[in-house]
């Protein structure tokens, strides 16, 4: 259809023998009217053969002009316009109006059928290059279009692994900075515990110091003819006490105390720790206390809640660097299940610290409690300060709560299960020295690296009446057991050669009913209980009277053995 050729010659037989002579190469179309004209140029033709008087009939030309105008680039129509032979030039209108058709070959009549056709050829030839240009445009637009598309497609996947890319790198940079935070964290551990460890030695050492001063003040008391010693010995006896309830402290600061729950009066410990409560806050912060009236008797360990109180205390100071008021508060509640249902029913001792620093953000309050979660920098501390605290008063059978308020405070409350009003406290009481005399010479070993521990405890029992032998370490001590078998085992826990639990689990190897008295300031009671049972616990600093009621009860029902030589 693209390749035909349209005839318009509405005039006499012109159409009729233009068609005959080109209908042996070509398909001739005779278009009778303008408007099929236009009809079948619209669908498609190689050329168009026009008489010239039919050009200028109506408004044929100027609506091919318009045509043409609209044809694409690629394409230049082309007509073969059948003109009258003129005797003169035409009229510049007519030939103004001729160039307007742009591609025109224009033939004079008369011409022979050869010029006719091979005028046809070369339009239909023209036309031919013309459509393999639009085909090649074509081509070339599909192409294109391919390319932008594969190029729309690759820049969208350069732009997806980017993303991965960055994506992956971001966790890359997270998982580094974990790291280090966590490499940070176990550094900061590692220091604390070798402080611990530390601190742990030295109080152990200055217990033992305390308890050689205590006891040789007993016996200065013991000895002293004159009234006015007394009260002078009782006064360094007391200072003794003090220091001895400080170096539990910090047994209990090192993890190294051995810590059993008891019943303890909530206000009275609070009480008796306002001085260290308020060296450990600074001189910045103002401790006050708002204990309540009623009961606080709890069954809790005494040390790890004092050491609860002081990590409080001390994130209170961290949180107030200018300064403060750090509030200390007890209150009695009874829980009937109604709100905050992790708590069983029942009465509780609340007891609250609040500060007035900065507050802790609402996104933080729920891992605050967290191990080693911390917002202070990296070597401030190790993040375990609130969540021993939680889990101290988880043990002890109650919860801790946080509420925090920006730039208000923050207060942490830890509710206790409360005791019966009238249960007796089963705290260190002072008493008058009585020292009972032994009912029978019964023979003691005493096992004890320090010497001038090991020389008051086996005078003061020899001053009881006991018959006392002594070892410096494990290994002479079990020699020694070998060779005659002692009443009674009194053995320190913390030696060089081996532990306390040790020595008595390989005496009891020798004699499984052997009675033994374990005397220390602190002792891993897990590794005493899986080595060596539950002895008895004699706790240093002790007096003679503590002593003596101990190795009596010890020794209640054992009979007498005779003393051998090797003893």
């Amino acid at each position: 259809m693209e390749l035909r050729v349209l005839v318009h010659a509405p005039r006499g037989r012109d159409a009729a023998v233009v068609k005959g002579v080109l209908e042996h190469h070509h398909m001739a179309l005779v278009c009778e009217a303008p408007q099929e004209l236009l009809l079948r140029m619209d669908e498609g033709a190689a050329a168009a053969i026009v008489t010239e008087k039919a050009l200028f009939e109506g408004d044929l030309i100027e609506t091919l002009v318009s045509w043409l105008v609209m044809q694409p680039s690629w394409s230049d129509f082309p007509f073969i316009v059948l003109a009258t032979r003129h005797p003169g030039p035409r009229a510049d209108n007519a030939v103004q109006a001729l160039h307007s058709l742009g591609n025109v070959i224009l033939l004079e009549r008369p011409l022979n059928a050869e010029t006719l056709a091979s005028a046809a050829d070369a339009a239909v030839r023209a036309r031919g290059r013309q459509y393999a240009t639009r085909q090649h445009l074509q081509e070339i637009s599909r192409t294109r279009t391919e390319v932008e598309s594969l190029n729309s497609q690759l820049e969208a996947r350069i732009l997806d692994r980017t993303r991965e890319l960055a994506s992956a790198n971001d966790r890359l940079m997270k998982e580094i900075a974990e790291r280090e935070r966590a490499q940070a964290a176990l550094t900061q551990v590692q220091k604390m515990e070798a402080i611990g460890r530390l601190t742990g030695g030295i109080a152990h050492d200055f217990n033992n110091l305390l308890h050689v001063i205590n006891m040789n003040l007993e016996l200065v008391s013991m000895y002293a003819k004159e009234e006015k010693v007394k009260p002078v010995v009782e006064r360094a006896k007391s200072a003794a006490r003090r220091g001895a309830k400080l170096t539990g402290q910090l047994l209990s600061f090192a993890r190294n105390q051995s810590l059993l729950p008891r019943l303890t009066r909530v206000n009275d410990l609070l009480v008796g720790m306002k001085d260290l409560l308020e060296i450990s806050a600074g001189p910045g912060v103002a401790v006050e206390m708002e204990l309540c009236d009623t009961a606080t008797a709890v069954v809790v360990d005494a040390s790890q809640l004092e050491m609860a109180v002081i990590n409080l205390a001390v994130n209170s100071r961290d949180a107030m660097p200018t300064g403060g008021t750090l509030k200390i508060s007890t209150r009695a509640r009874h829980h009937d299940a109604v709100g905050d249902s992790a708590l069983e029913p029942g009465d509780y001792v609340v007891l609250s610290v609040t500060d007035t620093g900065g507050g802790i953000p609402a996104q933080l309050l729920t891992k605050v409690f967290d191990p080693f979660f911390t917002t202070k920098p990296v070597g401030s501390g190790t993040g375990l300060g609130l969540s021993q605290v939680y889990g101290f008063a988880q043990q002890s059978g109650g919860l801790a709560f946080v509420r925090s308020e920006m730039e208000s405070g923050t207060t942490v409350e830890m509710h206790f299960p409360a005791a019966p009003a009238d249960a007796p406290v089963s705290e260190e009481a002072v008493e008058p020295a009585v020292h009972r005399k032994a009912a029978h010479a019964h023979n003691i070993l005493v096992v004890e690296d320090d010497a001038d521990v090991r020389r008051v405890i086996v005078e003061c029992l020899g001053l009881i009446g006991y018959s006392v032998s002594e070892a410096p370490n494990g290994t002479q001590g079990l020699a020694a057991m070998a060779v005659s078998r002692p009443d009674l085992l009194v053995v320190d826990y913390a030696m060089p050669d081996m532990t306390g639990a040790e020595v008595i689990s390989k005496a009891r190897e020798m004699w499984r009913d052997l009675p033994v008295i374990l005397a220390t300031g602190y002792a891993d009671m897990a590794a005493v209980e899986r080595l060596a049972g539950k002895p008895a616990i004699l706790r240093k600093p002790f007096d003679i009277t503590t002593l003596g009621d101990a190795v009596a009860g010890a020794l209640d029902g054992v009979a007498q053995r005779p003393v051998t030589a090797g003893a």
